[in-house]
This record gives C-alpha cells, sequence and structure tokens, in this order.
C-alpha cells in the first residue's frame, strides 16, 4: 500500500466516522424534538382506535411505507389488529380492504403522496377516521384527515438532507409510541403478547404448561414402598427418568428416588440388597401439578437443585413426571 493510498484510508475512516456519529446525533434529536410537540392529537388518536370496531388500516409509499408495515405488525403484536395496505395497490382493488369501521393511519414526510392523494377522497366517503403522520399541517394528506399528528424534523440526516433518515426515524418512534399507550390502555399482559408470539421464547415460556410437556401413563417409573431394590432400579432402569416415584395402592405420591440418592447411598457403603423402596425413598419430595406453567416447573428445579420432579393432581395423586431434558427438548430452558 502507496503512502498516499494509506492517507486515503485514514481520511475516509475519519469522515465515515463522523458522519454515523452525527446521523446518530441529528437522529436522537429528531426523536427528543417530538416530546417537545406531543399534544392533544395523539390523545386523540389514541382515543379513536380504541374507539373502533374494525382494524387499524397503515398506508404510506415508499420509506414511509417499510416504516408503515412496522407499525401495523407492532400495533397487531401489542393487543391492536391491524394491517397494511399499499397505497399504490389501493388504487387497483386493495381499497377493498378498508370499511368504515376501520381507522386509517397515513405516513408521509412531506403529506403530498401522490399515491395517497389518489385515494383520499374515496376514503374519505368510506367514513373510516383518517390520521395523518406527517410533518406539514397545510398538506393534502394532513387537510383530508381528521387528525394531524406532527412527526416533522428539523433536518434528513443524509449529508445532501434528502435521503429519508431522520425524518422515517421519527415516524418508527412516533408508531411506537402509539403501540405502547394503546397496550397500556388495553391492559396488555405479558401473557397476551405471547399468544401472538407462540413461536418466540417467550410464547414457549408462556404458553407451555407441565401438561404439555411431562411423561404419562406407563412413561412414568412407580413403585409401591414394598418394593425391593432391584425392583426399584429396573424401574428406574426402564423408563429412563433418572427417578423413580414411590406410591401407595391410590397413586398418592409418599417419595421419590434418583440418580442422586443411589450416589450417596453407595458412598456410605449402605447394603442396599435388603432395602425397600420405602427404606430408601426421599419422603416428601417437590411436586408440581399439570397445569401449571412449564417455566415455573424449570424454576423449581433451579431453586432446589433437584433434575426431576414428580406431577401430581389437587389430591397428590400421580399423573406424569419431566426432567430437564423434558423441558430443554420443549425449549423452555
Amino acid at each position: 500500500m502507496t503512502a498516499h493510498a494509506a492517507i486515503g484510508g485514514t481520511s475516509r475512516a475519519h469522515r465515515a466516522l463522523a458522519l454515523a456519529k452525527d446521523t446518530f446525533d441529528i437522529e436522537a434529536a429528531a426523536v427528543l424534538g417530538l416530546k417537545d410537540r406531543l399534544g392533544e392529537s395523539f390523545v386523540q388518536t389514541v382515543e379513536r382506535i380504541l374507539a373502533i370496531e374494525g382494524r387499524v388500516v397503515v398506508m404510506g409509499m415508499g420509506k414511509s411505507g417499510h416504516v408503515g408495515r412496522k407499525i401495523a405488525a407492532t400495533l397487531a403484536s401489542t393487543g391492536t389488529p391491524a394491517f397494511f395496505v399499499h397505497p399504490g395497490e389501493a388504487s387497483h382493488g386493495d381499497l377493498g380492504m378498508v370499511t368504515g369501521t376501520d381507522l386509517v393511519l397515513m405516513i408521509s414526510n412531506s403529506g403530498e403522496s401522490q399515491e395517497m392523494a389518489a385515494i383520499l377522497p374515496v376514503l374519505k366517503r368510506l367514513g373510516a377516521p383518517l390520521v395523518a403522520l406527517t410533518s406539514n399541517p397545510e398538506s393534502t394528506m394532513a387537510r383530508y384527515a381528521d387528525i394531524w399528528i406532527d412527526a416533522g424534523v428539523a433536518k434528513e440526516a443524509c449529508p445532501l438532507n434528502l435521503a429519508p433518515t431522520a425524518s422515517t426515524t421519527a415516524q418508527l418512534a412516533m408508531g411506537d409510541a402509539l403501540a405502547v399507550a394503546l397496550l397500556d390502555a388495553r391492559g396488555f399482559r405479558a401473557e397476551d403478547f405471547a399468544r401472538s408470539h407462540p413461536g418466540g421464547a417467550l410464547g414457549r415460556k408462556l404458553l407451555t404448561h407441565v401438561s404439555d410437556v411431562m411423561r404419562s401413563g406407563d412413561a412414568v417409573p412407580r413403585v409401591s414402598p414394598a418394593a425391593t431394590f432391584s425392583e426399584l432400579m429396573r424401574e428406574m432402569s426402564a423408563k429412563g427418568l433418572g427417578a423413580t416415584a414411590i406410591v401407595d395402592a391410590a397413586g398418592t405420591v409418599l417419595g421419590i428416588f434418583t440418580d442422586g440418592d443411589l450416589r450417596r447411598l453407595v458412598e456410605q457403603g449402605t447394603d442396599l440388597r435388603s432395602k425397600t423402596a420405602q427404606d430408601v425413598m426421599h419422603a416428601r419430595p417437590y411436586t408440581i401439578e399439570a397445569d401449571a406453567l412449564a417455566v415455573d416447573a424449570a424454576d423449581l428445579m433451579e431453586a432446589k437443585r433437584i433434575t426431576s420432579v414428580l406431577v401430581v393432581d389437587a389430591a397428590g395423586v400421580l399423573c406424569g413426571a419431566l426432567n430437564s431434558n423434558d423441558l430443554m427438548r420443549a425449549k423452555v430452558i
């Protein structure tokens, strides 16, 4: 590498870092600027969305459209039914997705999108409330809208002040603010979030119950208190849980015997040949009910430093069992 190239590379690196830092500053200022201008129009929008019988229909062109898709997805996943409609496609049939019971959230920095302007009269005749998220209160979109929310920014992060950068960041932040205000007003809980995210880690934790992952029926190792030690070991080996329950004639759990218990007895030099299950069991073991969350079973195992837990019904009768491997397979832990 020549000295000239090295100097040029250093100069580019410095400029790249400087522009990146400027971008963060400009976009942070754009978002904070919204905070000072937030007011009645935001509250009105929240109230109108809570009152509608239909859904929030989000529209936007170009970069605003990409932001709109994200806002619609965030609303939908936090308790406010919403979907995105492309304004261009709306002029060719997709406007049929919108009804008078919906609310339309229109996103555009200038508020003068030609595709949006073409369908504004039709949207107005439908009777759906219109909310314009723009920077210009005198724009076509703002004038047609029932509510105008100021999403203006002082300048774009783009050095040419052309590419949508700070403006789309501001739009996204305003959409998030709406979603947060709405989920709070609806009393939206972590359990509700999990129901719309069943494939995610939170969904697995909050929707998976012990009954979904436990071993049941003949797969649950169990012996009577009078079982010989050999019978107890055969049951443990056959079922592969690393433990077995000791139950009475009615199936009520009396105790448990685990691999750990076996190791401790061997280390103590105990003569096991004459022992029964009742002699070696750990009485009053930790149990959990089938309708408990699987994550609660994981928490119990971690807190008590055990690897297996017996599942019982309200009367204490054995109905299942699970260990840490079962929880890992279900991706609960």
